[in-house]
């Protein structure tokens, strides 16, 4: 599977897929939960964050799937789903390029960190496709294989959202 590139097209349909699990979720959460929800959103791709993408693929070289994935998804922010999950928009990993660089994974080209869960830890995409998370919240430490692909990965949140309602 990691040969097989992220398809901007099944992207697009997970975008659907996962706003509506979360609307469903988000209706019964107050009374499931006792509290209020955080902002549980996929934010789709403007013009906006097409040119954070393109300052990002002149900083640094990236995996075509994540130039893929930054061309249909800003963000995707879910606090709310297990111990939440972030999808960082362009313009963040930028900037965290530019403080840390790439992470270092034994056997990877450098991989790029693009989203966080709740607890800290990275999520890092390497140039092979896989998707690597780290042990800690630290950028220096291990990372350990997440998914076989980025399309793998957002399978895995689609389940975590229908599975939470």
């Amino acid at each position: 599977m990691a040969d097989e590139r992220l398809d901007a097209e099944w992207l697009r349909g997970w975008c659907g897929q996962a706003s509506a699990a979360l609307a469903k979720l988000m209706q019964s959460f107050h009374a499931r939960y006792g509290f209020e929800p955080g902002r549980n959103a996929v934010v789709l791709a403007t013009e906006e964050s097409h040119q954070a993408t393109g300052a990002l693929v002149e900083l640094t070289p990236i995996p075509s799937d994540l130039t893929t994935m930054y061309w249909v998804i800003d963000e995707v922010s879910l606090p709310d789903v297990e111990n939440g999950y972030f999808v960082h928009p362009a313009s963040l990993v930028a900037d965290h390029f530019r403080e840390y660089g790439a992470v270092r994974i034994d056997g990877e080209e450098p991989a790029l960190v693009f989203a966080s869960d709740g607890g800290g830890h990275l999520f890092a995409l390497a140039g092979s496709g896989r998707v690597w998370k780290s042990t800690t919240a630290s950028w220096f430490d291990q990372f350990d294989l997440a998914a076989a692909s980025l399309q793998e990965f957002f399978a895995g949140l689609a389940r975590q959202i229908r599975g939470q309602h």
